[in-house]
């Protein structure tokens, strides 16, 4: 099988930013195709943190995971079937403790590896991720803080800073300005 040049991006949204008890709570991929999925996590037993502060920031209620989430396995499924050998992330720590978190009660491990983008990126493409982020966001025009925008802006983010798409139009057409 021949691997996609554009990498493939996963993203978190979780109970808490807590690197001990916090748990992921959903998940969104954007591949290199530009395909963009995302699924709700129904909390296991043992996962009890909550951040009132957190929630404000995603907009995600304990309810809806209880009533729209997925069992953990199924989750896991979709990942395992639908990402390639190497996956990409933004926040490492938190999003490396996050997978570990959804594969643990299962006994599993994840079917692809998690890597930092930042492994993808000279220092001159690094020195440019913050700003050029804040372009997509904008011209995007999407809610951040949800696992699929954000797996979607890794992906937009990606393409400009490294070259894929053309300086003076995004993927979507539109024109970019001051890049």
């Amino acid at each position: 099988m021949r691997a996609d040049p554009i990498p493939t991006f996963i993203d978190f949204e979780a109970s808490s930013l807590d690197l001990v008890a916090s748990y992921p709570i959903e998940v969104g991929i954007c591949t290199g195709s530009g395909q963009v999925d995302s699924w709700l996590i129904r909390p296991f037993v043992l996962w009890k943190d909550w951040s009132e502060s957190a929630q404000r920031i995603h907009g995600i209620c304990p309810s809806t995971l209880a009533e729209e989430g997925l069992e953990i396995s199924q989750v896991i499924e979709r990942l395992d079937t639908l990402l390639p050998p190497v996956v990409y992330c933004d926040a490492w720590t938190f999003d490396s403790f996050w997978l570990h978190r959804l594969y643990k009660p299962t006994g599993k491990r994840p079917a692809f590896q998690l890597e930092s983008v930042s492994t993808l990126l000279s220092p001159e493409q690094c020195a440019s991720w913050a700003e050029v982020r804040l372009m997509v966001i904008e011209e995007l025009g999407v809610e951040t803080h949800r696992a699929a925008n954000d797996a979607r802006i890794l992906h937009e983010t990606w393409k400009r800073v490294s070259g894929m798409c053309s300086r003076t139009t995004t993927a979507l057409g539109s024109p970019l300005s001051g890049y």
